[in-house]
Formats: C-alpha cells, sequence, structure tokens
C-alpha cells in the first residue's frame, strides 16, 4: 500500500496529472482513484497522507468517513484541495460529514463556489512550513476560482485570497481591493494534521498559479501526459504535501 491515497481530478489523463505528475517527480508514492471511482473501508487505512480533490461525498460512504476520521485521528494527513466537487461545490457536499469535522475549516451547505473574472492574487497572512521559501511578498501569484469557507476556531489561516475591482482609468488602470476568503487553513484533528486549500492545483481555477516561478518544471505520471509548472508552484506543492502527511 502506498502512502498517500489521492482521491478526485477525473482520470490520471486529465486535470489529475498536474498532481499526480509532481508527486512522482518528487519520490511520493501514491494510488490515485478517479473521481467517479468509489473507494471503500480499507483502501482509506494505513496511509500517511489522503488528499480529497474534486472527489465527492456521496462516493466515500459512511463507514470509510469514518475510518478515515478515525485514522486521522490516529495521526494520519488530510488535504482537500477546491473544486466543483470539494467543499460544498456543485455536488461535493462534504458539509456535516465525518470528514469535514476532521476539516479545519467550516463548509457550506450551499453552493459555495466563487469563480473570479477579475484579479484574484494569493497573499501570505501567516508564516508556516507549508509557504517558508517562496516570493509571496514579491510576486504574489493570481488564482481563477475558490471555494467559500470559514475558518474554525483554533485552526491557522496561512494564506488568504484578495479579490479586486479594476478598470481601465485615463490611460491606466486602477485596481481596488474587495472581499479576502481564506484560501490554504491548517489544523490538526487528534495526532493528524490537516489543510484545506479552496483553490484547485490544476486548471481552470488554479490560473496563473500553475506558471508561478522563474525556471520550468516537467514531470509525467505513468498513465499520464507530460506537465510543464512553475517552479514555485511546484515547491509549493511539495511542502504542502510533505507537512500535511509528515513525509519528511
Amino acid at each position: 500500500m502506498k502512502p498517500i491515497l489521492y482521491l478526485g481530478d477525473s482520470s490520471l489523463s486529465g486535470a489529475a496529472g498536474y498532481l499526480a505528475g509532481l508527486m512522482t517527480s518528487f519520490g511520493f508514492g501514491y494510488d490515485h482513484v478517479p473521481s467517479d471511482v468509489a473507494v471503500d473501508v480499507a483502501a482509506v487505512g494505513g496511509r500517511r497522507l489522503v488528499v480529497l480533490s474534486d472527489y465527492p461525498a456521496k462516493l466515500l460512504a459512511a463507514p470509510a468517513q469514518a475510518r478515515l476520521a478515525a485514522e486521522v485521528r490516529a495521526g494520519t494527513g488530510l488535504l482537500m484541495i477546491g473544486g466543483w466537487e470539494s467543499f460544498c461545490g456543485l455536488g461535493g457536499d462534504w458539509a456535516a460529514s465525518a470528514v469535514a469535522e476532521a476539516l479545519p475549516v467550516a463548509i457550506s451547505a450551499t453552493d459555495d463556489r466563487i469563480n473570479c473574472d477579475q484579479p484574484a492574487l494569493a497573499l501570505r497572512v501567516a508564516d508556516h512550513a507549508t509557504v517558508q521559501g517562496l516570493p509571496w511578498d514579491l510576486r504574489p501569484p493570481t488564482i481563477g476560482g475558490f471555494n467559500r469557507v470559514t475558518t474554525k476556531p483554533g485552526a491557522t489561516t496561512v494564506l488568504e485570497v484578495q479579490r479586486f475591482s479594476a478598470r481601465q482609468l485615463d490611460g491606466g488602470f486602477e485596481f481596488q481591493p474587495s472581499d479576502l476568503h481564506p484560501l490554504l487553513v491548517v489544523g490538526a484533528h487528534g495526532k493528524g494534521r490537516t489543510a484545506a486549500l479552496t483553490t484547485d492545483l490544476a486548471p481552470h481555477w488554479v490560473g496563473g498559479f500553475v506558471d508561478w516561478g522563474d525556471s520550468r518544471v516537467t514531470a509525467t505520471a505513468p498513465g499520464s501526459w507530460t506537465i510543464e509548472v512553475g517552479s514555485d508552484y511546484a515547491r509549493f506543492v511539495r511542502s504542502l504535501l510533505t507537512w500535511t502527511g509528515k513525509l519528511g
């Protein structure tokens, strides 16, 4: 059994190729389950980290959710990544689930998707191992959408998304900041570390974040296609997985 269970993001020939490709390049062993395939109780046991990304709650039955929550209390890491079938989304429906209880954010019972047609920047608001060594202040990346959540008491908001309204004015541009929302929240459930990244790591919601960095990184998961991403994006993904799963 591989240390990471990665649930969702369609197939390896689609959106899952991004995260799977990077995990392959990092040397992280994982089992991937597409977003239309159900998972039984046995699959969630004995992992270092479980990643849920665009994976609907209905495919992780109540016994499997209860087992996952127990595994997290015992030390397994849990990461949920944003998308239309994450958090509430449009068919995610994770509110009031056993998994939701373990996450560091409160999930809405109604559609929580925010699509950004104007600038939305990822801003660091707390120091944490998941974001260290990256140019958040000098070069904050943009995203294209996210799930709206609320940080639970005792959890830490590490990144926020700042939305802007922009208009062309007198030959230049005017940017007005609007609403702020949690983008990366970290916490704990028992002995397990937990994290919620409310944007996606694959298009379209990932936006310009996927190209963040001055150099390019290519990677290919078995059975997938070669991805090309920004070096700082890749470093962030590695730090996020490493911290949440205590991967060393």
